[in-house]
């Protein structure tokens, strides 16, 4: 049953929702405008927010579907995070889209939220915390995905297995964010616009 679970969170995760709201709306295709990167801060940029909260929650629907059918299904704190990992790499790697999809923040959010509520509630006051305090998007998020694996440790009653399938999907998020820490560390990173 891991196997179908684990490909269909992989395809549903390979449906881009800035690709699809942006086509709707008539916007410009995020892939080759902005940041040229299919996810809900660059749809920020090119369409305002009503398309990025869209984008925001339709990427967040997409990841916690298939978590939640795992966990209907009986799948334990291991198997919903493998789930997880392969909802989100389906957001990266889109198997519809020649596998060039966002960097996956969103699509983590909405996992998170599916497997322990607290730990997406956490993730995202942590990034909205830092994101009214230094209004850098890249930032908020790397600093709530950095702190993630620990707080999801002490809330799924320490499931060290599960942590190590939350740590490797952080250190993803980390390295499709490896432009974006490259323009931290020169001070060229873009600012939210308020």
């Amino acid at each position: 049953m891991l196997p179908i679970l684990i490909t269909f969170a992989y395809l549903i995760g390979s449906i881009s929702t800035a690709i699809i709201v942006c086509k709707l709306l008539n916007l410009p295709d995020p892939r080759t405008q902005g940041s040229n990167n299919p996810g809900a801060t660059n749809v920020l940029r090119i369409g305002g927010k009503k398309a990025a909260v869209i984008t925001l929650i339709g990427d967040g629907i997409k990841g916690a579907i298939p978590v939640l059918i795992a966990q209907a299904m009986g799948g334990d704190l291991l198997t919903m995070t493998l789930v997880a990992l392969a909802a989100f790499l389906g957001h990266v790697y889109p198997i519809f889209f020649g596998f060039k999809g966002g960097k996956g923040v969103s699509t983590f959010i909405g996992v998170l939220l599916a497997t322990n509520y607290l730990v997406g509630l956490s993730f995202m006051i942590i990034w909205i915390f830092i994101a009214k305090v230094l209004k850098i998007s890249s930032i908020s998020a790397l600093t709530a995905t950095l702190l993630t694996p620990i707080i999801f440790y002490f809330l799924s009653n320490k499931d060290l297995n599960a942590t190590y399938v939350i740590t490797l999907t952080c250190a993803w998020i980390f390295f499709t964010h490896k432009s974006n820490i490259q323009r931290i560390l020169t001070g060229d990173e873009g600012s939210i616009k308020s």
